[in-house]
């Protein structure tokens, strides 16, 4: 006759089965199912972020943001490590997850915004209709809180296929990652694949992102009196408004590039011929060769002056370099894509006009680390008043980033 077993026993084997059977339970519907089920939770996490002021700079904010983010990695089981990201104000957070298998991923995102201490007062976190709103709301908190879910999804699944599973919250990207962007380049190279999720504004992934260069231009001329002997002068500004002509097609649209003249100074009182003019231009770029390009042309360009007796100097400095397009990305993208389709969905490769953190993960020449940006949660209006998020987009980014770890771990 058979033993009969205690009900409290009984009970615990129940739920020890169910609890098996969710974790088995790897379906794509069944993991889209469970990323809807967290939703809730986000959106808490996610209010709870964009409810303090983390302007690039703002050391309250950043300091209080970067506590939580500390205490929500520990509390997923990360050994985290935080660094000082002088000559930036913040922290750079890294907390670390080891697996059993033998590929390496790099979550990472920044958790600055562009908005001054007060603004959150003025505009709080808030949902109305089938969008949510507040400052930094989808560049980057929306991405911020992605990569905490995803994490809090996989190990609710039991998955520890991947090698080192490393989460990157950086605090000054909004101002070039000057703090950061060493540590981006070291650990990308100490990983086989890089999420960044930063917003896209529709249901896409990006494969390429512009870099981001600055030229400065400036003409020294001889200063006279305006009114009585302008002959004596040189006059800087007239001819700094004749390089610019000069130099306003150093873009070339074939490519992407463009560069565009945004700032110009010149003269200290009317009355004085200028002796010296300064201009300065932003150049986009995703061609790796252009910046060589554009400052070969620049230099070439500016020895046909207008104004006899002046000098002119322009010089080309590099900022965040770009993502190009390269087949790593590409065959990130095309991964996205068939995980997406499994859910009935559709998502698109972009390239965008954005510079990002991306472009310092990325490796030229190298299939190591493969790169995609734009793994965050889908939004618009970033830096304005307006910035938002589609609230129907969450889920499946969500089931996005844990399936492509899934898969990939493999």
């Amino acid at each position: 006759m058979p033993l009969l077993r205690p009900p409290h026993a009984i009970a615990l084997a129940l739920l020890i089965a169910c609890t098996q059977a969710t974790a088995a339970d790897t379906s794509p519907e069944a993991l889209l199912k469970q990323a809807q089920d967290e939703q809730p939770a986000y959106l808490d996490t996610l209010k709870a972020l964009v409810s303090v002021d983390t302007g690039t700079g703002t050391e309250a904010g950043l300091t209080q943001v970067g506590a939580e983010l500390v205490k929500r990695l520990e509390a997923l089981g990360a050994e985290v490590q935080t660094h000082p990201a002088k000559p930036s104000v913040g922290d750079n957070i890294v907390g670390t997850f080891k697996g059993t298998g033998s590929k390496d991923f790099l979550l990472m995102v920044h958790y600055d915004t562009v908005f001054v201490p007060g603004t959150v007062a003025k505009r709080p976190f808030r949902i109305d209709g089938p969008r949510a709103y507040g400052p930094g709301v989808a560049d980057a908190k929306g991405g911020v809180a992605m990569i905490l879910h995803a994490v809090k999804l996989l190990q609710e699944q039991q998955f520890k296929g991947y090698r080192t599973l490393t989460v990157l919250f950086n605090p000054d990207e909004e101002m070039g990652s000057a703090g950061s962007k060493q540590m981006i380049a070291e650990l990308a190279r100490k990983h086989d694949y890089v999420f960044s999720y930063e917003p896209p504004d529709k249901d896409a992934v990006t494969v390429a992102t512009n870099g981001i260069n600055r030229l400065k231009l400036e003409v020294k001329g001889r200063a006279s009196h305006a009114g009585s002997a302008p002959e004596e002068g040189r006059n800087a500004l007239t001819e700094l408004a004749h390089q610019i002509l000069q130099l306003k097609d150093l873009g070339d649209a074939s490519k992407g590039t463009t560069v565009n003249w945004t700032l110009a100074k010149a003269g200290e009182k009317a009355n004085i011929i200028p002796a010296l003019a300064t201009a300065e231009a932003d150049m986009r770029y995703s061609d790796l060769s252009e910046t060589d390009r554009v400052q070969a042309d620049a230099q070439r360009i500016v020895k046909k002056p207008l104004v006899a007796d002046t000098q002119t100097t322009v010089t080309l400095e590099k900022g965040r370099p770009p993502l190009a397009r390269n087949d790593g990305s590409a065959k990130l993208a095309q991964t996205a894509q068939q995980l997406y389709g499994e859910v009935g969905r559709k998502i698109e490769p972009i390239a965008m006009r954005f510079g990002t953190d991306a472009g310092y993960a990325y490796v030229p020449g190298s299939d190591k680390p493969a790169v995609l940006e734009t793994m965050g949660v889908v939004g618009a209006g970033l830096h304005g008043d307006d910035e938002y998020i589609e609230l129907a987009s969450i889920a499946p980014r969500l089931y996005l980033t844990v399936a492509m770890i899934k898969q990939l771990s493999e």
